[in-house]
């Protein structure tokens, strides 16, 4: 590999065909940015003419083992280009989660060990499979380039770049105007990142909303190595089922790609009419026109309903099956009416006769014994579909439904 600029010559232009703009529409759809779009569709072009197709990556740190259905935004972008018949390589982080991402951050990032590292890649691949096409997919870690760089590549490398053009990217100015410590080795993670490109002479790389500065920083050093500059595309961040924070396990507004298929249906009909059409429009696998075809027919009077359970049953089939999508309806529907699903989780527990507020912690329903009095007094728990309002109720041995809310049921026998 290079380690100089050289001068290229100058690139011939390819026609721009029916096929390379309709190739374009599906790199546009739902993406937040595409640079430079001239560019990218020059690419395109010579794709076309010569048969080759374009090397397109995805860089993630597999910083926690699973990921929920706002990871699979760019993933489903991934996917929509490996349609096209483009090469994507899905490239595993494993050296740069040793350094951490300082990307959106206020603090530095703890590294993994690499254990952690490990573990997680193996769960985080087998969950992304489920919507790239795994036949099609190049693995890579970019610990194959990254670790026999050794000190004095990483000191070439990181000449490639000024402290003051580091310092431009928002969080390190952020966090050095309010005097919060930013270690030097953060510095090397947007450099790893970009030298990931090179390495694998990437025609494209996708990335969060968030990740930009990463991404430019790949077109950079590829022209520094004497490379042809990726183009780079990024996804907006999805809202999650409050429809106001990014999905994310810590706010609890998150649907996991491997929860159950009841809870996923019935987490995705909960989202706002307004979130829905931008969930349509980043998870969906139908086309445009099909999705402005539905909001015609919603905004000329159909129910919103109608559209959502689409959408809640398209993303419950990806992630389960057809049949399980479909089980999930009925589950939902039949909870709405008040009837007891099939596979409500059954409990033993001894004692008799025991408190209700403790048979609703025993039983998982509840937090804690204090949550169960709070939903005592909100008339949301039955037993038997029976609602309770004594929250002194001692039940004796026998067994009983217990349900708390719409959605939490168990079969509970008490000796």
């Amino acid at each position: 590999m290079s380690e100089s600029r050289t001068d290229t010559p100058a690139k011939p232009a390819y026609p721009v065909t029916e096929r390379v703009q309709e190739a374009l529409r599906i790199s546009l759809r739902g993406c937040e940015e595409l640079l430079p779009q001239a560019d990218w569709v020059q690419k395109l072009a010579r794709s076309e003419a010569t048969g080759t197709p374009l090397r397109i990556k995805l860089g993630l740190d597999p910083t926690a083992p699973d990921i929920h259905i706002g990871h699979t935004v760019v993933l489903n972008k991934m996917r929509q280009l490996q349609d096209l018949g483009h090469q994507v390589i899905f490239l595993i982080g494993d050296f740069t989660s040793m350094i951490g991402d300082p990307s959106g951050r206020n603090s530095t990032r703890p590294p993994l060990t690499k254990e952690q590292i490990q573990a997680n890649a193996e769960t985080y691949y087998k969950q992304a499979s489920l919507v790239l096409d795994p036949a099609r997919t190049e693995i890579r870690y970019n610990s194959e380039w990254s670790e026999p760089l050794g000190a004095s590549g990483m000191i070439q490398l990181a000449a490639k770049y000024t402290v003051a053009r580091m310092m431009e990217r928002d969080d390190f100015a952020k966090r050095f105007a309010s005097q919060t410590p930013i270690s030097v080795h953060e510095f090397l993670y947007p450099l790893m990142q970009g030298y990931d490109s090179v390495a694998l002479k990437s025609d494209l790389e996708l990335g969060g909303t968030d990740q930009k500065f990463n991404l430019l920083m790949g077109r950079h050093l590829q022209a520094e190595y004497g490379q042809e500059p990726q183009c780079i595309l990024t996804m907006p961040l999805l809202e999650g089922l409050d429809g106001v924070d990014k999905m994310s396990k810590s706010k609890n507004n998150y649907v996991g790609i491997t929860e159950p298929a009841n809870s996923m249906f019935a987490k995705i009909l909960s989202i706002s009419d307004e979130l829905m059409w931008k969930w349509f429009n980043l998870l969906s696998f139908k086309s445009l026109d099909e999705i402005a075809a539905l909001k015609k027919e919603i905004e000329g009077g159909r129910n919103p309903k109608d559209a959502k359970v689409m959408l809640a049953k398209e993303i419950t089939a990806r992630f389960h099956s057809a049949a399980a999508a479909e089980s999930a309806e009925a589950d939902f529907n039949n909870r709405a009416k008040g009837g007891i699903p099939d596979d409500i989780p059954e409990v033993s527990l001894s004692g008799a006769p025991l408190g209700i507020a403790a048979v609703l912690k025993s039983a998982g329903l509840v937090a804690s014994n204090s949550e169960g009095m709070r939903m005592i007094e909100q008339n949301g728990v039955r037993i038997d579909g029976t609602v309770i309002s004594d929250k002194a109720l001692k039940l004796e041995a026998g067994t009983v439904v217990v349900q708390v809310g719409k959605r939490k049921f168990a079969k509970v026998t008490i000796a």
